[in-house]
Parts: structure tokens; C-alpha cells; sequence
């Protein structure tokens, strides 16, 4: 039997996120943009309601083009509230579509994604090593900066919590249990 995490349970979409994806680092600028928006809509819900969502998302979101989602009307935001493939809150659509403005504008400034959020860790994933998933915090100093520091840039939905679950999603922080066959190969991909 593979030793994983607890939190992943035995749902197969959970194990394949935590399997393939899970604390791998990350610097691709469209899938960064991606998990920020996926963190973001999952406020007051499970992740795994979100991971069940993604297909829909990236549809109903155009594959997260910031430029396309950037131009989004009003009429888009109606389609998207009628749209069951994601979560039809208002405030989380046009959250969307703010996020992709304010990268635009990070963009103007001369800045990627990736470069604005890995600059909090210096570049080098944080390796931590728990033992229990009741050890894992849900926010730490790091992510409660980011979340100042995006949200002074404009962007939604990016509070600590957030901030600090899109750090464990692309790899900045190694929050795999050290019991987990996970960790050491995770820990060898920000060596």
C-alpha cells in the first residue's frame, strides 16, 4: 500500500492531484494564473468541489487567457452565472476577471506572475516536515504578506488562507507528510 497524505483520502481525483500535482513546483504563467483563480473560487468550499469543477472552468474561462478574461462585459458575466460547470457566485466570477486585469497591469510593469510570487520564497520551495496534517498551518507570515501585497495590486480573492493553499499547490512550500512517498521526491524537484 502507497503511503500518501491523509487529507487526499481515497477519492481518485484527490489522489491524482496529490500524486501528479500537489507541491510540484510551478512556473508556468497560464497554470499559475489558473490555481490563483481555482484558490480563489474555493472560499467556503472543498477543494475537491473545485478540482471536480476545473474542466468546466477552463472552458467556460478560455483556458484562462488573461487577455480574453480581461475584456469580460457584463454579458460575460451573466453567462458565467448561468454556467453549472463552476461555481456561480458573482463576486468570485468578477473576481476572475479582475485578477486577470491587475496580472495585465503586473505585466505593464515589467513583472510576471511567476516572478512576483516565487520572489517570497527567494526561489527555493520552503521544505517543510510534518508529521500529521493537524500540524499543517492554514497561513503563515510568507502568504499573509502575498495576500497584502496582491491585494495592493488589485487582485481578489487572495486572502492568507488562499494565498498560503496556492503556495502548497505550486510547489512553493513542501507541505507533503514526511510519511507521505511523496515528500522526498518533492523535496528533490526544489533541491
Amino acid at each position: 500500500m502507497t503511503n500518501r497524505c491523509t487529507w487526499c483520502g481515497d477519492e481518485p481525483i484527490y489522489i491524482n492531484y496529490h500524486d501528479r500535482e500537489w507541491g510540484v513546483p510551478l512556473h508556468d504563467e497560464r497554470r499559475l494564473f489558473e490555481l490563483l483563480c481555482l484558490e480563489g473560487a474555493q472560499a467556503g468550499l472543498s477543494w475537491i468541489t473545485i478540482l471536480k469543477k476545473r474542466d468546466g472552468y477552463r472552458e467556460a474561462f478560455d483556458n484562462f487567457d488573461t487577455v480574453k478574461i480581461a475584456g469580460y462585459t457584463e454579458t460575460d458575466i451573466e453567462r458565467l452565472k448561468n454556467d453549472i460547470r463552476i461555481v456561480r457566485n458573482r463576486l468570485k466570477i468578477e473576481s476572475v476577471i479582475k485578477n486577470a486585469q491587475s496580472l495585465l497591469e503586473l505585466y505593464e510593469q515589467g513583472e510576471s506572475l511567476e516572478s512576483f510570487l516565487w520572489k517570497y520564497v527567494d526561489g527555493t520551495p520552503i521544505q517543510n516536515s510534518w508529521t500529521m496534517t493537524s500540524e499543517l498551518p492554514s497561513s503563515t507570515a510568507v502568504s499573509e504578506q502575498m495576500s497584502r501585497d496582491l491585494k495592493k495590486r488589485g487582485f481578489k480573492f487572495v486572502g492568507p488562507t488562499i494565498c498560503y493553499a496556492l503556495m502548497q499547490s505550486i510547489g512553493m512550500v513542501n507541505d507533503h507528510l514526511v510519511g507521505c512517498y511523496r515528500y522526498k521526491e518533492v523535496r528533490a524537484m526544489g533541491a
